[in-house]
């Protein structure tokens, strides 16, 4: 978890639900042609149904969400459950405008009994 250039991430953000693909492909072609920044090619469209997670308020810098993952798996095995899918972070601060050690971040992974 410490070797970030060996991370494997997807940016996502919500959007609301009246977005169809056809709106999303538009929206993408527009972007193109007024600035195409890298990466755009790569964005999609994509629906996220996580179903039971454990979930923690993990407040303090990045760094450190590796004390409150081990904390959820620890929940998680006490309580019958294993992780599955992907560990997913909702960022709740600014990392630009507050200090590493008051950044709150809800860390979720989906979980099934077993």
């Amino acid at each position: 978890m410490t070797r970030r250039d060996k991370w494997l991430w997807t940016l996502m953000i919500l959007v609301p639900e009246f977005v169809t693909p056809r709106m999303f492909t538009e929206a993408v072609a527009e972007v193109r042609s007024k600035k195409n920044p890298p990466g755009l090619d790569r964005a999609r469209l994509e629906t996220l149904e996580e179903g039971t997670c454990v979930q923690i308020m993990h407040v303090g810098p990045y760094a450190t969400e590796p004390e409150s993952i081990a904390k959820m798996d620890a929940y998680a095995k006490e309580h019958g459950f294993r992780m599955v899918g992907k560990h997913h972070e909702i960022y709740l601060g600014d990392p630009r405008r507050a200090a590493p050690s008051k950044l709150k971040t809800a860390l979720r992974h989906p979980v099934a009994k077993g």
